[in-house]
């Protein structure tokens, strides 16, 4: 009987997946990445659950969508009584273990895995002082209602250092050194498999990257390619004014040759474990995976960070690799998502799936793209008043990605229709035209099957209410991050 597979799971956060070679960016910023891609399987229409960090990254956990777990913004905290991919593994006979980011909220810090090494940069509680950036404080996006909030956060952009490559660099040294454990626990005897999932933090932004790595692009980085469009929807016309105007030009190449610097630090850390993995005679039988969280627009169609259903938003990276049982150097051209990453962890352990998850394992169609498949999936975006962002009204928004076919469902605006096939750039909304009539109600009903704004936007709002009692309850007793790797304000800095 063949041992049971080992399993490694690299996930970043915010790393637009334009911006790396396996997909066609030509700058050289990932060549660890795309070696990782020559090795395996690339999926180029992935697509996250959420355009935005922690529902996101809870629903990857669980393979659930926003909305069946009360998880919609930057604040909403996991019921610890959903099980996750770690939970499923840990109950098949799998050691678990999490090094670095997840963005959990709470008191459960684990939600399955039995070991967490290392922390993130973000608090665990509501109300706690979030991470020191020092002289980077605001750049994270924007600042305060009304315009120029873009502006600011991206004159703070450019040649120096942020507290996360302190947090990634803790990250990568401790996933060296417990795979280097493993291998010699291996090596004596010990079979028990592993599940190891290293969360790094870049190339989020603050789009300040170490002197070395933003030097390696400048110069080399252009303008964004999508200008801002002549006929906006207006919610992304609401967005833009409310301070993700665009930024002055000079900031906007500094702060794009940062990004593509900080994804080459994120690329060069992955690098590094994936040669201790190598290093501990460990990459035989180890499903790899690497995936973000969501992704970044980088200044295309002058917006930035996230937020949006746009695919430099919502689309992300996705690559699989298994010696001897996926094929190399291929792509799959399946729709999929970000949540199907545990439905396959657990089936290729052999593992009973989730019960009530929507995630689908990958290994079928990376191993045959033409085998059955649904090309179907969903996002969701929705905010409330009690946003990290203040000051902004708050939105209910669900996508549908159907073949060729991407359907937005903005409340209180009109829809959006983009055929990806047609226009893959996005550049022609299809909202109002006659011969697409009849398939834009088919998806309307798709997107709200099971999915009503109104009770979700009651929902949302009660739970602000809750939130804000906790934010003042954290605020006040200032619980311990036990999970929060410290930083202090020397550990980010920019060149002048």
């Amino acid at each position: 009987m063949p041992r049971p597979p080992d399993m490694l799971f690299l996930f970043s956060d915010q790393h637009a997946r334009r911006v790396c070679g396996a997909y066609g960016d030509p700058h050289g910023a990932t060549p660890h990445l795309d070696a990782l891609a020559a090795r395996g399987v690339t999926f180029t229409n992935a697509c996250c659950p959420a355009p935005i960090c922690t529902p996101s990254r809870m629903s990857l956990l669980t393979g659930r969508w926003p909305h069946e777990q009360a998880c919609w913004t930057l604040e909403d905290a996991l019921a610890p009584d959903l099980p996750g991919y770690p939970h499923a593994l840990g109950a098949a006979g799998w050691r678990t273990i999490c090094v670095g980011r997840m963005h959990l909220i709470g008191p459960d810090q684990l939600h399955g895995f039995a070991e967490r090494l290392s922390g993130d940069c973000a608090p665990n509680w509501l109300g706690v002082e979030r991470q020191r950036l020092g002289p980077l404080a605001g750049a994270q996006g924007p600042s305060g209602p009304g315009p120029g909030g873009l502006a600011r956060a991206l004159a703070l952009s450019g040649r120096g250092q942020s507290g996360y490559e302190v947090v990634d660099e803790l990250t990568a040294r401790l996933a060296c050194a417990r795979l280097a454990e493993l291998g010699r626990a291996r090596a004596a005897g010990d079979d028990t498999p592993f599940m190891m999932q290293v969360g790094f933090i870049l190339p989020h932004c603050p789009f300040v990257a170490r002197p070395a790595d933003y030097d390696r692009f400048a110069g080399r980085i252009g303008p964004p390619r999508l200008a801002p469009p002549a006929r906006e929807h207006p919610w992304v016309a609401r967005w833009r004014a409310e301070g993700c105007t665009e930024g002055d030009p000079q900031a906007v190449l500094r702060a794009r040759t940062a990004y593509w610097g900080l994804v080459h630090a994120l690329d060069r850390r992955i690098g590094q474990v994936l040669a201790a993995l190598r290093d501990a005679g460990l990459c035989d039988n180890t499903l790899i995976v690497y995936a973000s969280d969501h992704g970044e627009h980088a200044g295309e169609r002058g917006l930035w960070w996230k937020n949006t259903m746009f695919e430099e938003s919502a689309g992300i990276p996705l690559i699989l690799a298994w010696p001897g049982r996926l094929p190399e150097g291929a792509r799959c051209d399946r729709v999929v998502n970000l949540i199907d990453v545990g439905a396959t962890l657990i089936d290729a352990a052999g593992a009973p799936p989730l019960p009530r998850s929507h995630g689908r394992s990958l290994l079928g169609i990376a191993r045959d793209p033409a085998a059955p498949w649904l090309d179907e999936t969903f996002c969701e975006y929705v905010t409330d008043t009690a946003s990290v962002w203040t000051g902004r009204e708050p939105t209910t928004q669900r996508m549908i990605r159907a073949g060729r076919w991407k359907y937005v469902h903005v409340e209180g605006h009109r829809p959006m229709l983009f055929d990806l096939a047609a226009d893959p750039d996005e550049t022609r909304d299809l909202w109002d035209s006659p011969p697409h009539a009849g398939l834009r109600a088919a998806l309307s009903a798709r997107v709200l099957a099971g999915w009503d704004p109104a009770v979700i936007r009651r929902e949302v709002d009660a739970r602000a209410a809750e939130k804000a009692v906790l934010r003042a309850w954290g605020a006040r007793t200032r619980p311990a991050s036990r999970f929060q790797v410290p930083l202090s304000d020397a550990d980010s800095w920019l060149d002048p």
